[in-house]
């Protein structure tokens, strides 16, 4: 076979290697290690005559998505056309799932005109072998492995559950994991007495508003304080301030867990190529009894469920009114909304969200300002800036001719640019890895080159990403589909608009405690007016 391989051709070939090792696959032994594979390809490509242009390794990631930093860099020296032909050991380095690794041998290689070659599974796509014939039947199999690894991890985690063992990632408020063993939980000092507070409370007949109230009160240090845990503007103004809610007391105090039973397998992934996340129901959990240390006994926590108020069903909102959900509060940020009409006079008002639910800790304003009159206003501002608009045709006329082409060549150029030296990094990690491996470097020289080199990756992904946002920007202003000229002009003929058109025009609509508006439009050229 090696011979007729050389001969078939006289393309000069730009080989990348491609090695990859999952967790798993270390379990096959050490033919299947990095190092293995690397000289078992450069032995073989050699042989063939063939020149190594790059080497691309994924070293601990999973055959069964494609999402993995070498294999990525790999696809895109292949669109660059620096590489036009791809050697793996076998079919499996390449994908654990069938129809991922179809499409590649099937589709996209011939697409690039890339030759693909498993050595010891006899695949070459540009050869008419048996080994190109079962190449489907060998990428069932690897997914078939895939699937079965998957069972056994997931039988091995059911097995330490039903065992008692914690094999959760973050264990819940007022517990840590065992420093000493990983899959045993014992009280957090930092965190235990806030938990026992909470059922001291309930147990003294506090609802879970009233205990929210208390902690907030009493500046109780909520778990994103503590763990300094913030994702977004609203939770960093309740973190900041320490603002406990309703939803978090409840949860805690429902929760078995706090009694020294064990409650996993509340939740688990769809299968083992798809990574969403969803809910089991109750009878599915998987509960063992008396197994850390527990917060609260076992006849207080159901005196507590006892005590616990029952939900109540509030009634949906009959109508939504014009300005529904586009309302927010320019102080605090949070949402505005439309309260029902009052019985007394008919009149309707708004009410900041955030200020309604703490307003005892004067945290915002209540902007209760008479609807009706807000909604005559909005409509009379966007029919004014509709008009300035549509009357000034040679500004609409200048939108219409500007040309992103120059600006878009000047970003994708130092895209390419910066995409180019973030491949050399990559590289130079990986190369600096495998000497580690054979010894070459030591690992203090590893470590000092790896921070280096990793550093200034990062510093290039972050400019990467800072200009692929850039580009998105301007190609999205250069590609507007809505005729917004005609949709204004509708607008203005229209004595009440509809709902469907105000959410059209309208991103949202900032509502200021001295009555001023900001209105953003979703077609931007309209807030400069």
């Amino acid at each position: 076979m090696e011979s007729v391989i050389t001969k078939i051709s006289n393309v000069n070939y730009k080989v990348a290697i491609y090695i990859r090792l999952s967790k798993e696959d270390e379990k096959l032994g050490e033919s299947e290690s990095i190092t293995n594979q690397r000289e078992f390809l450069k032995s073989w490509t050699a042989e063939q005559g063939f020149e190594i242009q790059g080497v691309y390794i994924d070293d601990g990631f999973s055959g069964t998505n494609f999402n993995r930093p070498g294999f990525q860099r790999m696809l895109k020296d292949i669109d660059s056309g620096k590489i036009n032909m791809v050697v793996t050991k076998d079919m499996s380095r390449l994908g654990r799932d069938y129809i991922g690794t179809g499409e590649f041998i099937e589709k996209y290689f011939p697409a690039k005109k890339v030759r693909y070659v498993a050595v010891t599974d006899g695949v070459d796509t540009f050869l008419d072998s048996s080994g190109n014939d079962i190449a489907p039947f060998k990428a069932v199999f690897n997914d078939m492995y895939a699937k079965d690894i998957s069972k056994k991890i997931r039988v091995s985690l059911r097995t330490k559950q039903k065992q008692g063992l914690w094999v959760g990632g973050c264990p819940p408020l007022g517990y840590m994991v065992d420093p000493d063993d990983k899959n045993h939980l014992v009280p957090d000092p930092e965190e235990d007495y806030i938990v026992k507070y909470i059922f001291r409370l309930a147990l003294s007949l506090k609802t879970p508003y009233q205990i929210k109230e208390i902690l907030t009160n009493e500046k109780i240090p909520t778990r994103a304080m503590i763990k300094g845990k913030v994702n977004n503007r609203i939770q960093a103004i309740d973190s900041k301030k320490g603002y406990w809610n309703t939803k978090t007391v409840k949860g805690i105090l429902t929760n078995q867990l706090y009694t020294g039973d064990m409650v996993q397998n509340r939740r688990q992934k769809v299968n083992y190529k798809v990574k969403k996340v969803v809910y089991n129901k109750k009878e599915d959990w998987i509960i063992v009894e008396n197994t850390h240390e527990p917060l609260v006994s076992k006849e207080e926590f159901e005196l507590v469920q006892k005590m616990l108020p029952k939900n109540t069903i509030r009634n949906e909102k009959k109508i939504y009114r014009l300005l529904d959900g586009l309302l927010y509060c320019y102080e605090c940020g949070h949402r505005i909304g439309i309260c029902n009409p009052r019985k007394s006079d008919g009149r309707t008002y708004i009410v900041c969200n955030y200020y309604r639910l703490h307003s005892k800790h004067k945290v915002c304003t209540s902007h209760g300002f008479n609807y009706d009159a807000l909604e005559e206003t909005v409509i009379a501002t966007i029919k004014k800036i509709a008009k300035e608009y549509i009357n000034k045709q040679e500004l609409l006329n200048q939108i219409n001719k500007v040309k992103f082409e120059s600006p878009i060549e000047k970003i994708k150029f130092e895209l390419s640019k910066k995409e180019e030296k973030l491949n050399l990094k990559n590289s130079n990690l990986d190369n600096i890895y495998l000497d580690k491996i054979e010894g070459k470097i030591s690992e203090d020289m590893y470590q000092r080159v790896f921070k280096r080199v990793s550093t200034e990756a990062k510093e290039l992904e972050l400019e990467i990403k800072e200009l692929k946002e850039k580009l998105d920007n301007v190609l999205e202003n250069s590609k507007l589909e809505i005729d917004y000229k005609n949709l204004l002009e509708e607008f203005i003929n229209m004595s009440i608009p509809n709902r469907e058109m105000m959410l059209r025009l309208i991103d949202k609509i900032e509502v200021h405690k001295d009555k001023q508006l900001d209105i953003y439009f979703n077609f931007k050229e309209l807030n400069n007016f």
